[in-house]
């Protein structure tokens, strides 16, 4: 079984049509295991039971931003290994910045492309 066959990704988007292009991007490449939720807290109840690989987040959603989700994350025992990936619209390098600090994998800056997708991927998971 390849890797793109094992990689299990969450994508968390609060918006439908963004959380379609990631997923879309994420089949191109041939990533089989994917779920999404349209919500940090949610995203953040799922990881808690459920092991992923890599978590795709927008920064910009209610409830629960990206950087807070990604803050979460990191503090948790369990799961403060997994990979991160902050997708943002917002190119305040503040946001990036705080990204790093949190121990986000990767930025990915909105608009994005499949190939964009893809090597941030592979930065954190090896070559796909």
């Amino acid at each position: 079984m390849s890797l793109k066959e094992k990689l299990r990704v969450l994508v968390v988007d609060d918006t439908s049509t963004s959380r379609a292009l990631i997923m879309k991007s994420l089949s191109e490449i041939g990533i089989k295991n994917i779920v999404d939720e349209d919500d940090g807290r949610k995203a953040l109840h799922y990881v808690a039971g459920n092991p992923v690989h890599v978590i795709l987040s927008d920064y910009n959603m209610p409830n629960m931003d990206g950087l807070q989700l990604l803050e979460k994350v990191r503090a948790c025992p369990k799961r403060g290994k997994v990979g991160f990936l902050l997708i943002t619209g917002d190119h305040n390098k503040d946001v990036a910045k705080s990204a790093q600090r949190l121990g986000a994998n990767n930025v990915i800056m909105k608009p994005f492309n499949t190939a964009t997708i893809k090597q941030a991927l592979e930065r954190v998971v090896g070559k796909l």
